[in-house]
């Protein structure tokens, strides 16, 4: 949604929740999952209803969609891959690991930036790229496979929806001459389209499910995909990059916390280790697009 100064929260507290939020959807998605309602049509739901609910506010940005299709159907495609993919993840694996997966994704922004904006990553920003790549192989790294790779499908979900948000950034630079209604319009947008395309080609059957889990999902869907959606948006448009970046990692901690209060799902000495280097690399990472 457009840019409002009369919005009630200042950019930092705004992201603050909004990341929070991020960090503990996960726990609703998973009751909605045991009512029946599966990964991909959660999703769909979900991101159908907030960008409903949304046109009131967004409907006249489609207009640059026709005028710029590439940038805006490159920013769907990735930031579609992004929600789903996270969606799949936290459904389906051990939550704080999840996190610390997807939280690679300032390195794969500072090899994307310097592959699609030319920007020379600074000393710094190698450094990090080496130290949570190695959290990485020290969380993943299994004896019996002999070589540190994903273990399981959420494990690949994360990874790859760091990556896809990484993308989406890195297009959303790019591509200044959207305005912010059309760049946030275009995650609803991109969830819908692709979830959709998924259904039809894997030939997924809907799900039945009851009218008070269809509501519980679409009251989800505003007040927490909306709501998070636009509290993250007005804080990152509204400060540094490098200072929204370090502030979003509140989503690891509340991802931690949430897990240890409400699930039984145990994190490894090792994961914490390969975690803590993925939060330190981030942070480095984070600090090195302002050097």
């Amino acid at each position: 949604m457009s840019a409002n100064r009369a919005f009630p929260l200042n950019p930092v507290t705004s992201l603050l929740i909004g990341a929070s939020m991020w960090g503990v959807i996960w726990y609703p998605m998973r009751l909605l999952e045991t009512q029946g309602l599966s990964g991909i049509w959660l999703t769909l739901i979900l991101f159908a209803v907030a960008l409903v609910v949304s046109l009131p506010y967004t409907y006249k940005a489609f207009a640059e969609f026709v005028t710029s299709p590439g940038h805006a159907a490159l920013l769907m495609l990735a930031a579609g891959w992004t929600n789903i993919a996270f969606v799949e993840a936290v459904l389906n694996g051990n939550i704080l690991r999840v996190l610390l997966l997807f939280y690679l994704s300032p390195l794969w922004a500072v090899i994307l930036g310097w592959l699609i904006l030319r920007e020379r990553p600074s000393r710094v920003a190698v450094v990090s790229l080496f130290i949570a790549m190695g959290g990485a192989v020290i969380m993943l790294w299994d004896g019996r496979m002999g070589f540190p790779w994903p273990s399981s499908t959420a494990d690949w979900y994360a990874l790859s929806s760091g990556f896809a948000f990484a993308l989406s950034n890195v297009i959303t630079r790019k591509a200044q001459h959207l305005s912010l209604s059309a760049k946030v319009l275009s995650v609803w947008a991109g969830v819908v389209v692709l979830g959709v395309a998924i259904i039809l080609s894997s030939h997924i059957a809907m799900p039945a499910i009851s009218l008070q889990t269809f509501l519980a999902a679409a009251v989800l869907g505003v007040a927490g995909i909306l709501l998070m959606t636009t509290l993250v948006q007005h804080g990152v448009t509204h400060m540094p990059v490098h200072r929204s970046a370090v502030i979003s990692l509140i989503e690891l901690v509340a991802g931690a916390v949430s897990q240890q209060l409400l699930t039984d799902e145990i994190v490894t000495v090792r994961e914490w280790v390969g975690g803590a280097l993925i939060v330190i690399g981030a942070y480095l990472s984070a600090r090195a697009t302002h050097t």
